[in-house]
């Protein structure tokens, strides 16, 4: 399995016999090979996890297929906009929190909800199981009232529950620095409660010293949380 970092929460994952592209909104793009399908998700509509260009894959050089979280909305006026044509439109799938699909024979896909807007893509493939959280995240920012800070908390537990001691081959978490104190809760409840092989911090907003930071706190977790430090970086798991 090779990994791309293309920027921010987008990664670029390369199987035997697929490659998937989550959340892709810049960044350059590894070459994609021609004889593999693609798998485009896109966990929600923020800007910095969704960019309308990602329909210009479907250019014929590949089978493409586009899943979505079901707040990016594909109405006439979105697809105008957008240039969608309709026989990429047909190639679009809208999620919801807890959906299960299988976009390719040999492919499953879950959701879970998101604590901001959109869901978190769970993917098996090829005998791994790839995790991509979107912003389903411990959302806690000084300053917010208290009640709406508790039930972010109640409510990231809860859409994570189902991956409650589960095994993932690849995890792409985000660990944001504009939490300041709080940056890590996040990614800490989810290193404890789940089995991670490998972890990419994601949506650090180029702060990539957070990582290491982060590991000088908690060093048990220097052979799962693998750190990136730049745009453009590759990973062979």
């Amino acid at each position: 399995m090779r990994v791309t970092f293309l920027a921010h929460s987008g990664f670029a994952v390369e199987l035997e016999q697929v490659c998937l592209l989550f959340d892709w909104w810049k960044g350059e793009l590894p070459p994609l090979s021609a004889d593999k399908p693609l798998l485009v998700f896109a966990s929600h509509r923020h800007e910095d996890h969704f960019n309308p260009a990602v329909f210009s894959l479907d250019d014929g050089s590949r089978p493409v297929r586009f899943l979505l979280g079901h707040d990016i909305r594909l109405t006439e006026r979105n697809l105008a906009r957008w240039r969608v044509s309709a026989e990429t439109a047909e190639k679009c799938l809208s999620l919801g929190g807890n959906d299960r699909t299988q976009p390719l024979p040999g492919i499953a896909v879950e959701t879970l909800p998101s604590t901001d807007e959109g869901v978190a893509f769970v993917v098996t493939a090829e005998g791994r199981t790839i995790y991509h959280a979107g912003d389903l995240h411990w959302w806690h920012w000084e300053g917010e009232d208290k009640a709406w800070n508790r039930n972010m908390e109640v409510n990231f537990k809860r859409y994570l529950a189902p991956l409650e001691g589960r095994t993932l081959d690849l995890a792409m978490v985000p660990l944001d620095p504009r939490l300041e104190g709080a940056a890590d809760w996040g990614l800490t409840y989810f290193l404890e409660h789940t089995d991670p092989r490998r972890v990419l911090p994601m949506h650090q907003w180029g702060d990539f010293a957070l990582t290491g930071r982060f590991l000088a706190r908690h060093p048990q977790w220097a052979d799962r949380v693998v750190p990136i430090t730049a745009e453009g970086q590759q990973f062979t798991f």
